[in-house]
């Protein structure tokens, strides 16, 4: 399967310049756990999810009004495009222990997003099903190991 096909088509996005307010507003109108932050011509600059808000929030001691999302977005940005296969997605999401991965066009710009879900989905569906559990499985374990805590300094 390519990109195109297991992508969702409607992704929820925003400005790097919308308020943490804004982008809460959006994860529980849409019920997702993120939003693709774009710039003007639709080409993804980072992710925020709430998790990202709610840190954000309570480390500075602000008001979800008083920040906006470039302050707390995640500025590295995986990115596939639109014919990369399942199975260089599932390689990606693992290596960089990501649940989720904007899909770009020929431009750069938002066509889609891949999500753990979408790749647990297509495991479940088709004639090869029973094929792609092993690389979702795979895929899954590598993405929830706990990252590597550096030790706080002393």
């Amino acid at each position: 399967m390519k990109a195109s096909d297991l992508m969702s088509k409607e992704v929820f996005k925003c400005s790097p310049h919308a308020s943490l307010e804004e982008a809460a507003r959006q994860l529980w109108e849409h019920d997702v756990g993120c939003l693709v932050v774009v710039d003007s011509d639709d080409r993804p600059v980072g992710m925020i999810t709430d998790r990202d808000i709610l840190i954000a929030a309570y480390t500075r001691g602000i008001t979800l009004g008083q920040a906006d999302v470039s302050s707390a977005m995640a500025n590295k940005v995986l990115s596939c495009s639109l014919g990369a296969s399942q199975g260089d997605i599932e390689e990606t999401m693992r290596d960089a222990k990501i649940r989720r991965m904007p899909v770009v066009d020929e431009a750069g710009k938002v066509a889609g997003i891949v999500t753990v879900s979408d790749l647990a989905r297509s495991s479940q569906s088709g004639p090869l099903r029973a094929a792609g559990i092993p690389g979702v499985v795979k895929t899954l374990a590598a993405i929830c190991e706990p990252r590597a805590v550096p030790a706080a300094a002393e």
